[in-house]
């Protein structure tokens, strides 16, 4: 169960729940994109971020900066497709509970 700052491990398992909130969010995004029939110029770079994003969240503690330069891009390629827009802000919601990247 998680708290209102997504702090808390999940009862009997030990992985990070904002990593749990991250591999479900990009993995909802990937599906919408791949169900979307229309195709727009960026599309293959929203897909590959994903599948980076995705290899992130499955390897542990992923990287912050790169987290967000991901998420950068990824909004940049979907530009302004509103049926994907949903998704990206719940992987967006996702990024924020790892914080701000140290300098």
């Amino acid at each position: 169960m998680l708290r209102s700052l997504g702090q808390r491990r999940v009862t009997g398992s030990d992985e990070d729940p904002r990593v749990a909130g991250l591999r479900t969010a990009v993995a909802r995004l990937r599906r919408e994109l791949a169900l979307l029939p229309a195709q727009f110029p960026d599309r293959s770079i929203a897909e590959d971020e994903l599948a980076a994003m995705a290899a992130m969240a499955a390897g542990g503690a992923p990287e912050t900066r790169r987290l967000r330069r991901s998420l950068l891009l990824i909004a940049g390629s979907i530009g302004s497709v509103s049926a994907l827009s949903r998704g990206l802000e719940e992987v967006r919601d996702a990024v924020d509970l790892f914080g701000t990247p140290r300098a």
